[in-house]
Formats: structure tokens, C-alpha cells, sequence
């Protein structure tokens, strides 16, 4: 514990977001850069070194936070690094796109504002890659056995790089003709710039993960071939099955799913396209959906430049502080957060009507109107109570050119034939069954990520992968000394 009053002489300081007007004109990342590191090394002051730390209970990657704060603080950048690698193979994705549970189960959080775990994190990450402390850890020799991972999101970069790591010989699969996954087509270049995944695949590569792009399996491959040509297959392919909004008018152009809208604007920015051919440029925008991915596309179309941008939440707007008797510390609460995106539209004015930033709370979708060539203009909705119930005198009509759905996803898509070929056993909620040690119910198949566990944050998709890997290892070699963070059936701290 470098300073054993840091939590009480030093304010909670985030890193500073670039001016709404000048960083709605690009599509860099939202942050000032270079500003972190000045401000990183006292905010990892004001870590506690508790006796029981419950942020690392509150992480499923068991991420050695205190550690790596007091290593920070006294700029030891070296063992900071190794520390964080420890439990995370991509740190830089992690500071950057996950809501940080670790910090609302920091000790300090109880009555103060918790440690800027996130940023230090960050920092730690984007100085190892400057001072060239990320170097490729090739085997010493291999084992012999191959492995082939679906899928190239967080779960599959992380399984196939633990499993090389050990000695096997890994082909990871990827249908869309970049890797990455949603991290490539799903986040925008606002929240994660994609030279923080270039360089990590380049690191993959040199270690001697394969690759194979545009190969979609099911499809281009089928599943029972690639079972036969390697010892073990790994899925996954996460959950991008959609859910859909059923009311009327929903056939009517215009109305699009957010992962139909996103993958276009990520293609612009990857040169692919010059405009995407769905913009919300001069036009009313309005999201359904209250989550990540809407406050995504609700950034993407101020960016394009949209007459306005409305996003709907059904809930409730949550309430400033923590609620002690519905969510205590140190579970996750329900809290008003503001978002990049949110503070955009905020400042902007992008949605006259909505009663904060750019969100009606409460609000549920009733039903589209369109013009006489079927193209969507109006949306209509209704304020509901806690249960979802309409409240009678609310209904509004909202303009809409653009309509986006972003609803989440139920489960993994079975188009490509991968689930049905295999024969795999699916549970009643559209996730692929597996047991205790991930395996399914196919020999030599296993599962992980979003696809058997249901849609969840990017720290435990890294942890599915890393313990997916450990048991891949057990499973070809009698044991691993992999490390398995989490359980396939563990979930997040909750009352």
C-alpha cells in the first residue's frame, strides 16, 4: 500500500472525455489521449489494499487489483503488467468496454467513490504495449493435439491463446472476413479503436494461433468435418440471435435491427465503404432498447449527423445512488449512468422530448405508422409502470425515419447449421447445454461465452475462455495447469 491515506486525501478523477463538439466530428476514441498516465499513479493510491478485497470477487476474471494498484503508484509498469496478464489476456478491451462490476465491489465504495479501477487498468494495459511489455509467448514444444475455436470474439481469442500458449496446435473459425467478432462489427470505433485488436491477433500470430476468416461453419465447413480433423472443437460463436419487436408495423421499411445497422458504420470507418447504405444522416432516429448496444447506436448516428436521436428505455430511470435494500454493496447496481453517447446527445440536444439526455424511461413501443410507400415515419408509444403495465393518458407519437432495435440477443444463431449438424443438446432458454466441465453433449465439443451461457459482459466471455481452455487441456492431456477462473454455472454476485 503505497499511501495509506490516499482514499482520504485524493478525489476520485476519471479519465477526461474529449470535447462533445470536437469528438462528435471523428470517430476516435471518446478519451483525451496521453492525459491518463499523469493522473493513473495517485488514483491507484487511493486503493485500500483491504484485507478482503471483494473486487476481486466481483470480477470474474479474479483480477489481482490491489496488486497491480500498488505496483502502479510507484510506477513499476513491469510487474504491473505481468500482474494484470495474469488474469486477463486482453486488458486493453477490458478498460475499455466493460462496465467495471470490480468497482462497484470496491471496500471504498461503501461510502465514497470507488477507485478508478478501469483506468488504472487501461493504463497498465496501453503502457506494457509501449514499453514492449506484451511480447509473443510461444510454446516451448508442442503437444501434439489440435484444436479448432468458432468463433473469434473475446471467448474464442482467449480460449485459442491460452490453449496455444500450452502447446496445441489452434485453427480458430471465423464467418465474417475480419476477427474480433462483435469487437470488430458490433463496438464502434468511438469506444474501442481496432488497432487495440489488431495488435493482439499479431501477437496470437506469432505465437502460432491460426487463423481462418470468411469460413463459416455449418456452411463453408461442415461440422462433422471439422470435428473429424481435429482432437477437440471449441464454440464460441456467442449469442447474436436478436430478439424482435413484435407490434404493428413492424414490416415497414426503415425499422432495423442494431446489429444490422452497426457492422455498416464499422465498415465505413474500415474503409470497406464510403457511406453506409443505412444513415441516419438527416433523419429522426429513435432506439428501441436501453441498454450498451442502443447507447452504441445512439453515438453512431449523432455521428451521422441524424435530425435526432431518441432512445427508449422501459424501465424506469434508476435513481442517483445505490438502492442499499434492493442492491447492496457489492453487487452491481441499478444506477443513472451517463455514457459517452449520452453526454453527446445531452449536450446536443438531440431529442427535445425525452426527459433525460436522450432517453425516455418507462417507455414502451405500441406500434409503427408509415407513409403511402411503406417506409416507417412514426413510431407510437406509452409510458408504463414497474410491471410493464400501460398507464392510461400517456401515449406520444414520436417522429421516426430510422428506427433501431436493441433488445439484446436470446442465444446463438443456428443459419449456419453449425448447432444442428453437430446435434448438440440446447437448453430451454436457446443456449447450447453443456456440464460442469464445458463439454457438451457431442464428444470432444465444447462450449463457451455468450452461446452457452446467455448474453454477458466481455469480462466473463474472457473468463469462459480462459477455463474452457483449461478443460480443452484436461480433457487432451489427463490435466491442465491452465488456470479456470469461473464455473460454466457460475453467475454474477446478486442479493
Amino acid at each position: 500500500m503505497a499511501d495509506p491515506k490516499g482514499f482520504m486525501t485524493t478525489p476520485r478523477q476519471e479519465w477526461p472525455r474529449r470535447p462533445v463538439e470536437e469528438r462528435v466530428r471523428d470517430w476516435n476514441e471518446v478519451y483525451v489521449p496521453g492525459v491518463l498516465l499523469p493522473i493513473v499513479n495517485r488514483q491507484a493510491d487511493r486503493c485500500m489494499d483491504c484485507g478482503v478485497p471483494f473486487c476481486h470477487e466481483a470480477c470474474p476474471l479474479g483480477n489481482l487489483i490491489p496488486e497491480w494498484n500498488d505496483l502502479v503508484s510507484r510506477d513499476d509498469w513491469r510487474q504491473a503488467a505481468d500482474r494484470l496478464h495474469a488474469t486477463n489476456n486482453f486488458p486493453e478491451f477490458t478498460g475499455r468496454l466493460c462496465p467495471a462490476p470490480c468497482e462497484a465491489g470496491c471496500v471504498l465504495a461503501i461510502n465514497q467513490p470507488a477507485v478508478t479501477i478501469k483506468n488504472v487498468e487501461a493504463a497498465i494495459a496501453d503502457r506494457a504495449w509501449e514499453l514492449g511489455l506484451a511480447p509473443p509467448r510461444p510454446p516451448e514444444r508442442l503437444s501434439g493435439r489440435t484444436v479448432a475455436v468458432v468463433g473469434s470474439g473475446p471467448t474464442g481469442l482467449a480460449a485459442a491463446q491460452q490453449l496455444t500458449r500450452a502447446g496445441h496446435t489452434v485453427a480458430v473459425y471465423e464467418r465474417d472476413d475480419r476477427l474480433g467478432g462483435l469487437m470488430r462489427y458490433g463496438i464502434p470505433e468511438f469506444k474501442m479503436e481496432k488497432h487495440h485488436l489488431e495488435r493482439r491477433i499479431e501477437q496470437m500470430l506469432a505465437e502460432g494461433t491460426k487463423f481462418r476468416t470468411s469460413t463459416a461453419v455449418g456452411r463453408d465447413v461442415g461440422a462433422a468435418e471439422l470435428r473429424s480433423r481435429y482432437d477437440a472443437v471449441v464454440i464460441a460463436t456467442g449469442a447474436t440471435a436478436w430478439r424482435e419487436l413484435p407490434v404493428p408495423g413492424r414490416e415497414l421499411d426503415g425499422i432495423h435491427q442494431a446489429m444490422e445497422y452497426l457492422p455498416l458504420a464499422n465498415r465505413v470507418c474500415e474503409g470497406d465503404l464510403e457511406s453506409s447504405p443505412v444513415s441516419a444522416a438527416g433523419k429522426h432516429v429513435v432506439i428501441v432498447g436501453g441498454g450498451d448496444t442502443g447507447a452504441d447506436c445512439l453515438g453512431t448516428a449523432v455521428r451521422q449527423r441524424a435530425a435526432s436521436v431518441t432512445q427508449l428505455d422501459i424501465y424506469a430511470q434508476p435513481g442517483a445512488e445505490r438502492d442499499e435494500d434492493a442492491e447492496p454493496w457489492p453487487t452491481y447496481p441499478k444506477v443513472y449512468r451517463l455514457s459517452a453517447a449520452h453526454e453527446e446527445a445531452r449536450d446536443l440536444r438531440t431529442a427535445p422530448a425525452a426527459s433525460a439526455d436522450a432517453r425516455l424511461f418507462a417507455a414502451s413501443t405500441l406500434r409503427f405508422t408509415g407513409d403511402g410507400g411503406g417506409h416507417v415515419r412514426s413510431l407510437h408509444l406509452v409510458e408504463v409502470d414497474a410491471a410493464r403495465r400501460p398507464l392510461p393518458g400517456t401515449g406520444r407519437t414520436l417522429p421516426a425515419d430510422l428506427v433501431l432495435l436493441a433488445l439484446g440477443f436470446s442465444g446463438p444463431d443456428r443459419g449456419d447449421g453449425l448447432i444442428d449438424q453437430l446435434g448438440l443438446q440446447m437448453e430451454p432458454r436457446g443456449t447450447i447445454r453443456r456440464d460442469a466441465g464445458f463439454a457438451t453433449s457431442v464428444p470432444g465439443v465444447f462450449a463457451a461465452g455468450d452461446a452457452a451461457r446467455g448474453q454477458s459482459l466481455i469480462v466473463w466471455a474472457i473468463a469462459e475462455g480462459r477455463a474452457v481452455a483449461a478443460a480443452v487441456d484436461r480433457h487432451l492431456t489427463g490435466s491442465s495447469r491452465l488456470p479456470a477462473p469461473i464455473g460454466p454455472f457460475d453467475r454474477p454476485m446478486a442479493v
